[in-house]
């Protein structure tokens, strides 16, 4: 570590122990005189502000040693003197009012001028003990968060009211805590206070927090070291985090900024800038939140947009159309088609009202489909009571025509439970049929996934030639089948344009 570096940083931990006393004096004393003002304590404001202009004294004193190299005995004995005088000044007054406020019963203030008398004790402890407290500088605190940010490159060194929030403050100094927490508290926030790095660890594992006023050095686990841990915890990097540090150099500056503090102030600090520091910082944690929010609804649209969509077309085809492709059409070398129909479903939906026919229909469709998503296979449409699927589009398999016969034999399963009085069950008739087709997307308004061609005009040939209750195949499925399934021939069947053929009904597997 270079010697100037260690002599900056040893000099802002001086200014941290004074200065922060004296910054948590001003604090209250402000706090005070606003007291002093909402309760009509006219007599008490006077000596207030006189108290005040010494803490103000007291602070240009303490930033002026710790700028200075004045070090031998005789500057010291002076500068005893010089940064007693205001202290006094300050005990002083207060003493006095202390005994106003007791004698008049204006027990308000006691509080606060009891917190302003301690911290005036301490600093005249500290005062005597300066040249002690110099020279035994913590060297192990300040060179761990030195050692912890790196110095910046060459290159490098270039470079309103809001809505009450939870704030967590993390400082050790005890004074500092109390201070932020009743600044704070009176802007209409919620604080937590932590006095180290482990607690404030711990605060925001148990509980969310808006915004983290964080100390940098503290004993122990540096306040680098736990922005570095929140901003690298998924649960805990969005929380936006100011530093607030007697450490004013550039380089802690920055690294903390690209560690990912959303802000860094130098102690002692401007309440009227911190203010203004922290309402920024929730402002853009709000927006933040707003956006994830928006971003999280988007989500949902587009996973119901796409559920929606993949309910119309199949997956693949989908992804072609993302991708580009304006015309989608396929020729099929080989497939296997499925119709069915309700045996009688005119006469049974005219005795039926319209919901009971439309949940029948409901029923059974729905069944139809989770046996075609177990298949793997493509539901085309639905005509009346008419239910059309494939086997090998939109894409390829070689077991379309088995996969297509485990379905049509589970389709007459899943009716035979669906009857509408004990003595009736309804029936379908079913065809299949295999070989060429083509594929493909018509429309751009309600548009669909369709399949076409001669292989399609047999299949429904075979659904309509059929029998209630039976599996009516073409010999080109029951060829494609082979020795998979069990088919009681029918024989020849006329088919309109394509003369006798050889038809099979399909049986069950022995």
């Amino acid at each position: 570590m270079s010697g100037g570096r260690f002599e900056r940083a040893a000099a802002a931990f001086l200014r941290q122990e004074f200065g922060s006393s004296v910054a948590a004096v001003l604090g209250f004393l402000d706090i005070l005189i606003e007291d002093a003002e909402r309760e009509n304590l006219e007599g008490f404001i006077p000596d207030l502000q006189r108290m005040r202009l010494s803490a103000e004294q007291l602070s240009k004193l303490i930033t002026e040693v710790v700028a200075s190299s004045r070090g031998d005995d005789g500057d010291a004995g002076r500068l005893r003197h010089e940064l007693r005088t205001p202290l006094n000044a300050i005990k002083g007054y207060g003493e006095l009012l202390v005994e106003e406020a007791r004698d008049s019963g204006r027990n308000p203030l006691l509080g606060d001028l009891g917190k302003v008398l301690d911290l005036a004790d301490r600093l005249l402890r500290e005062i005597d003990r300066m040249a002690e407290v110099a020279a035994a500088t913590p060297v192990d605190i300040i060179g761990h968060v030195l050692q912890t940010i790196k110095p910046l490159g060459d290159v490098e060194a270039g470079d309103p009211a809001g809505a009450a929030s939870h704030i967590l403050v993390v400082d050790d100094n005890a004074s500092n805590r109390d201070l932020l927490s009743r600044r704070l508290a009176r802007a209409g926030h919620r604080v937590t206070t932590a006095e180290d790095g482990a607690s404030a660890i711990a605060v925001l594992t148990a509980e969310n927090s808006d915004l983290v006023l964080l100390d940098l050095m503290m004993p122990g686990m540096s306040g680098f070291e736990v922005l570095c841990r929140l901003k690298s915890d998924e649960s805990t990097q969005h929380i936006p985090v100011i530093m607030i540090s007697a450490l004013d150099e550039l380089d802690s500056t920055v690294r903390c900024i690209e560690a990912g503090a959303e802000d860094y102030l130098p102690k002692p600090f401007n309440p009227v800038l911190l203010r203004a520091r922290i309402n920024a910082s929730l402002e853009k944690k709000r927006l933040r939140d707003r956006e994830q929010a928006i971003l999280a609804e988007l989500r949902a649209e587009k996973e119901r947009s796409e559920a929606l969509l993949l309910n119309i077309l199949p997956r693949q085809i989908v992804e072609r159309m993302r991708q580009g492709e304006t015309v989608i059409a396929d020729h099929v070398n080989a497939a296997t088609i499925l119709f069915s129909d309700i045996v009688d479903f005119t006469s049974l939906s005219a005795e039926l009202p319209a919901d009971a026919t439309v949940a029948l229909l409901g029923e059974v469709f729905s069944r139809f489909d989770a046996l075609a998503a177990r298949q793997g296979l493509e539901k085309i449409k639905t005509i009346g009571d008419g239910y059309m699927v494939a086997g090998g589009v939109p894409e390829a398999r070689d077991d379309h025509a088995v996969a297509v016969a485990e379905m049509a034999l589970a389709m007459l399963d899943a009716v035979e439970t669906m009857g509408l009085a004990p003595a009736e069950l309804l029936q379908l008739r079913i065809g299949l049929h295999t070989g060429p087709l083509i594929a493909g997307v018509l429309g751009t308004h309600k548009f669909v996934y369709d399949v076409w061609g001669d292989t399609v005009n047999t299949a429904k040939r075979m659904e309509s030639y059929g029998q209630p209750g039976r599996i009516h195949i073409s010999a080109a499925t029951r060829e494609a089948l082979g020795e998979a399934f069990r088919c009681e021939p029918r024989g020849l069947i006329e088919i309109k344009g394509k003369g006798a053929m050889d038809t099979y009904f399909l049986c069950r597997r022995d």
